[in-house]
């Protein structure tokens, strides 16, 4: 059984239960200034996790592209990965656990055909340092029995004895919130309990129990398929939740994690969606798999979370999501030269894509291809140039015993090696890089303080969308600002991407050469123009045929969508957006271009201020 043919038969399996597919959203999220990536199926959909009517219904099905930044140091092993595919499925509102466990488990088990004897199953164990409002009585936070007894049945109905399959664990493994645990959730924010189901590849060793679960969890014997989670109470003090009156579900099944469990395989670059690249990898460079296991799976990873970051408009850079992909990019280059630096030319990363492509064929268009070699060769080129020089220059710090803190910072200065690329370099080496050498390469960096713009901290964490009053504005002077270009520059001007923040609004548009002065000025007038009619801002919920049937103007490449979001302003502008929005134009007070940027490839970046 093939990836794709587990993305059809789950797809199906709810569609035939009354789900709606909905659209794969942009690995890098449109209008939302708190996180770099999606990271989840369930990221673009918050809004409707908190209440917001979705356009498609109460019960949701997709595929969502994902990246996890904060995942770049775990990859190395036989699990973890930065780019993934998460199967997800929702109810909002509509059916819970008595439905979802046993959907669950059919799906695992009779549509996918895993062992039966082979799955295992987490649960809530309860808070005892919290309490819920029921009933107008509060009673300690406690274990998910509910979702153990359902379990319980379905073993039971199979004929298996569910002593030993299903067991408890604590919040840290077993609740989810936007924020964590649930000390760590403010006052209002939704949450619950989820129950995960493990696959066991090595059922013949020792008994799996309570006590040693998170033992061999932990070591990849158990590896996580899926997740289901129980959205069902809100926080109201410091230490009580309440129960919602809606409750949700948001199930998420990694698909790699489910093809490792369906071939049997316990480490995921071994199977078919990762085998050939991971084949190419160790051929093209002269060494063998179980010889550089870490080092080629790592290549293999990031190589193909920088193909599809590319493929969604990231370019290296030295902040944000560029930042990331460069980073990828030179971990990549790093690790083929310490394998073989004679092989690891240009000819070797052109390889590698191709080998990313061809297996991934029906995720890319033909015109795509070449963009991404160009970016990747780009960029290879650039860092290879001073790699050599880097790790002599490394070595002979070590050598030397320099203060270690000022010669990693001269490293990045001199040859661009980002910090967490050079700690891992010494880790290879068996050199610790203290709090003290961080302490002296912050002072360094305070020297050069447009260098500092490129530190990671803080980079990898998602968030909700930020719904301050200035974004807001952001977002509807984008559409203004969109409309207003095809006004000045004709009608195939089209947006390309966009990022808001409560300092300025970020503008990505298909142009080959520079707007005039005359041209921007004109730009900004029809906006400020539209802003002075304090036009009003609305949106109708549509089929997908009326919404390009009206003019309305946005990204109609999403396969599934049946009805979607279209914003009007006035009777000048219409565009399929997700929002949100301020009700009349005459809210942003005014609009003023302040930059512009060339991005290449026949692509201009706008910078503008709102208010």
């Amino acid at each position: 059984m093939t990836a794709r043919e587990i993305i059809d038969i789950y797809i199906s399996f709810f569609e035939k239960r009354g789900h709606k597919q909905i659209a794969n959203s942009p690995l890098v999220p449109e209008n939302d200034s708190t996180t770099l990536f999606t990271s989840s199926g369930m990221q673009p959909l918050i809004n409707y996790l908190l209440g917001e009517k979705h356009p498609q219904g109460t019960k949701l099905v997709n595929v969502q592209n994902s990246f996890r930044g904060q995942d770049i140091e775990e990859v190395g092993d036989n699990r973890h990965t930065t780019f993934f595919r998460m199967l997800g499925n929702w109810s909002l509102g509509d059916y819970f656990k008595t439905d979802e466990i046993p959907w669950l488990w059919e799906f695992l088990t009779k549509e996918l055909g895993l062992p039966k004897d082979k799955l295992y199953i987490t649960v809530f164990d309860g808070d005892k340092n919290f309490k819920l409002l029921k009933n107008d009585k509060y009673q300690p936070l406690t274990p998910d029995v509910e979702s153990k007894d359902i379990w319980t049945k379905v073993f039971q109905d199979e004929k298996i004895n569910p002593e030993g399959k299903i067991f408890f664990s604590g919040a840290e493994h077993n609740w989810w919130s936007r924020s964590g645990t649930p000390e760590k959730m403010p006052i209002g924010e939704i949450g619950g309990p989820d129950t995960e189901v493990y696959f066991d590849f090595s059922p013949d060793q020792e008994k799996i129990t309570q006590e040693n679960f998170v033992k061999h969890a932990d070591s990849g014997r158990l590896l996580e398929i899926a997740n289901s989670v129980f959205m069902q109470y809100k926080k109201i003090g410091d230490k009580t939740f309440e129960e919602l009156p809606k409750k949700n579900v948001d199930f998420g099944g990694g698909l790699e994690r489910i093809l490792a469990a369906v071939e049997n395989k316990s480490d995921i670059f071994q199977t078919s969606l990762f085998k050939p690249l991971v084949e190419k990898i160790y051929l093209e460079l002269g060494t063998d798999y179980d010889k550089e296991k870490k080092n080629i799976q790592v290549i293999a990873d990031h190589i193909k979370s920088a193909v599809f970051l590319i493929k969604d408009g990231v370019i290296p850079d030295n902040k944000l999501q560029g930042y990331v992909l460069r980073r990828l990019l030179r971990r990549v280059a790093t690790k083929a030269f310490l394998i073989n630096k004679e092989k690891s030319d240009s000819k070797f990363f052109g390889a590698l894509i191709k080998a990313v492509i061809d297996s991934e064929s029906e995720s890319f268009e033909k015109n795509e291809i070449m963009r991404i070699e160009e970016e990747v060769s780009r960029e290879i080129r650039k860092f290879r140039a001073t790699l050599e020089k880097g790790l002599q220059r490394l070595n002979k710090s070590i050598e030397n015993k320099e203060k270690l803190g000022l010669a990693v910072f001269n490293l990045f200065q001199s040859y661009g090696y980002p910090l967490e690329l050079t700690i891992e370099l010494l880790n290879d080496r068996g050199i610790k890089f203290t709090d003290s050498d961080l302490s002296q390469y912050e002072e360094a960096k305070k020297f050069h303080a447009e260098q500092s713009k490129v530190a990671s901290v803080g980079m990898f964490k998602g968030g909700l969308a930020d719904t301050s009053a200035q974004t807001v504005m952001g977002h509807t002077a984008t559409h203004l600002l969109h409309q207003a270009l095809r006004d000045v520059l004709g009608d195939k001007v089209h947006q390309s991407g966009s990022n808001i923040t409560s300092e300025r609004v970020r503008f990505d548009f298909n142009l080959n050469r520079s707007l005039t002065p005359d041209e921007l000025k004109q730009v900004e007038d029809i906006v400020n123009g539209k802003i002075k009619e304090n036009l009003e801002v609305h949106f109708e919920i549509m089929p997908l045929n009326k919404a390009k049937e009206i003019g309305a103007i946005g990204l109609f490449d999403d396969k599934y969508e049946k009805d979607v979001k279209v914003y009007f302003i006035g009777d000048y502008s219409k565009e399929f957006c997700g929002g949100p929005h301020v009700d009349f134009t005459g809210k942003l007070k005014t609009f003023r271009i302040i930059k512009q940027d060339n991005l290449g490839r026949g692509m201009r970046r706008l910078y503008a201020k709102v208010g």
